[in-house]
């Protein structure tokens, strides 16, 4: 296992800095392999949220590479889905999903955001139920450049939402970041609606492990550690959150006093 080069606490958060995002990617595959191999010793089945973008495509790499897991008793479910997406659009995240992991594991179950839905508002519903059938043992995250938490961004964040699923507008800073990241060719094709769970649904998580590297990254990690937890930053709500660690890089940490 590769150790961290920095550990410290800010607030309940747990955080650990790498030299590289290869290293980091290891270290956090290792960590939650273990995690998940003690608790498939004491419970029947385990679900997990995954989240998708550039941040996880090394630690699910790596995760998937490790093996010793048995993922026929592992339920998985994802963060988030634009509204108005075909499961087959290169930028969805169910293809992503699916082709990065699902058709790799063959897990018991994935649960995906039908992104695509005729009636989006039972859509919301429908994923709701699936997600209170069991709780959920491990949260996988990143942070986007405006400090959101799955689509969750800053204008539509809430600490106390009542909901575990809901429909948002994206803002301009989230729908950029998309094409930045290769996602989309140009902003108008990018959606303005997508699906997220909410911020509390992903507080639920048991364990969460979120992962920022890159030197895009190291302004609102800043903003995230150094200013008042607000939803204007929803990523600093996981300074409330002893169950969670965030792992970064030297370049996502260089801001960092």
């Amino acid at each position: 296992m590769t150790a961290a080069t920095k550990f410290f606490l800010v607030d309940h958060l747990a955080v650990q800095i790498y030299n590289s995002p290869v290293e980091m990617a290891q270290d956090v595959a290792e960590i939650a392999q273990k995690y998940l191999q003690e608790l498939l010793q004491q419970q029947d089945t385990v679900a997990i949220l995954l989240a998708t973008g550039n941040s996880q495509l090394k630690f699910l790499d790596a995760l998937i590479s490790l093996g010793n897991l048995d993922w026929s008793r592992i339920t998985l479910f994802h963060l988030d889905e634009y509204l108005g997406i075909t499961a087959d659009h290169p930028a969805s995240f169910r293809r992503y999903l699916r082709e990065r992991v699902e058709k790799r594991v063959h897990p018991q179950q994935f649960h995906y955001i039908q992104g695509d839905a005729l009636q989006p508002l039972l859509e919301c519903d429908r994923y709701t139920k699936l997600l209170q059938s069991q709780p959920i043992d491990l949260c996988c995250l990143g942070i986007g450049e405006n400090g959101h938490l799955a689509f969750n961004d800053p204008a539509v964040a809430n600490f106390q939402d009542p909901s575990q699923v809901k429909l948002v507008k994206l803002d301009q800073i989230n729908r950029q970041q998309q094409v930045h990241t290769g996602h989309f060719p140009n902003l108008e094709s990018v959606p303005q609606y997508a699906f997220t769970l909410t911020i509390p649904m992903i507080c639920t998580a048991k364990k969460i492990i979120c992962l920022a590297p890159e030197k895009r990254k190291a302004k609102v990690i800043k903003q995230m550690l150094h200013h008042p937890i607000t939803p204007d930053c929803p990523a600093s709500i996981l300074r409330l959150q002893s169950q969670a660690t965030l792992f970064l890089d030297l370049n996502s940490a260089s801001l960092l006093s």
